[in-house]
């Protein structure tokens, strides 16, 4: 009997630790995030809440997406992981390539889908930025900053998509998608800081490779900057609620203040620090999208 309860407790914890590899792989606050990035996308589209139907599709098919994507992007990157992070599932061998392909190709599939359910234009979409997503992955990623801009471009893509979800445009979804859009190619320019080492034998033309670690933490700085200045032009282009300006504010000056520690310190831990926070900060923008542009009812 102790036997058995011994071979079902190492059952258990290999379960656990498969769970935690995928959990790892699939990285939920990224795609949690981008899926919700929709609903905001939506809801300033049509100054409300969206309906439970275009909710739902619209942020499975976005996170879905990112989930896909970065799977992919840990099977096309193995190579590097083994030098720049040897503990991820790929490289330390808890999860087989061969298993990390299928689950990326039923996830990719599992969001066009959802993307169908919402209409052609939806649809077209999504198909588009899969198609980036491969490029990226394939070939985009080892130009550098073309690769990060592909990146970037499709984290800010769903408020747009979010937008043609509820057939409905407004211009706060294009100002509130360029922000987006800047605020990831600063973190995009920032993480290759860390991975200067794997990808200099990858021959992975990030700034930090090309130029230096001070000057990709200063280009970063500056994009997160240009953010900061144009999230204070959403009210001249349109009536918004005064909800929008507390969360914003507190993420200008996360962002600026990320900024300043990437300047004064280019450390892989002290990046992957920054990284971390540059997620709060985005997310903390993301609530504001959403008061601002939804909350005038």
């Amino acid at each position: 009997m102790l036997m058995r309860d011994e071979a079902l407790n190492v059952s258990s914890r290999a379960m656990s630790a498969r769970l935690s590899a995928y959990s790892t792989l699939i990285r939920p606050p990224n795609t949690i995030m981008i899926g919700l990035a929709v609903i905001v996308g939506e809801a300033i589209a049509l100054g409300k809440l969206p309906g439970a139907p275009e909710a739902i599709f619209g942020f499975l098919t976005a996170s879905l997406m990112m989930a896909g994507t970065m799977v992919a992007n840990d099977v096309y990157d193995v190579e590097i992981d083994r030098v720049n992070s040897p503990q991820r599932p790929l490289p330390s061998g808890t999860v087989k390539t061969s298993e990390a392909i299928v689950l990326a190709v039923v996830l990719s599939a599992a969001a066009i889908g959802f993307s169908a359910l919402l209409g052609l234009a939806t649809f077209l979409t999504a198909l588009i930025a899969l198609v980036l997503m491969v490029y990226y992955n394939m070939k985009g990623k080892k130009t550098g900053l073309i690769g990060n801009a592909v990146v970037s471009f499709n984290v800010a893509l769903p408020f747009f998509y979010g937008g043609l979800a509820v057939n409905s445009i407004r211009p706060l979804l294009f100002i509130f998608s360029v922000i987006a859009f800047l605020a990831n190619f600063g973190r995009e320019v920032a993480k290759g800081i860390v991975d200067v080492k794997g990808d200099s034998l990858r021959q992975v033309r990030t700034l930090a490779v090309v130029r230096g670690t001070k000057v990709a933490a200063s280009a970063s700085t500056v994009l997160f900057v240009i953010a900061v200045l144009l999230s204070f032009l959403p009210p001249f282009l349109e009536s918004i609620s005064w909800l929008y300006f507390p969360p914003v504010i507190v993420a200008d000056v996360g962002f600026l203040y990320s900024g300043y520690r990437l300047v004064g310190n280019q450390t892989p831990e002290n990046v992957r620090a920054v990284k971390g926070h540059v997620l709060v900060w985005m997310l903390l923008g993301l609530v504001g999208f959403l008061l601002g542009g939804a909350a005038l009812l």
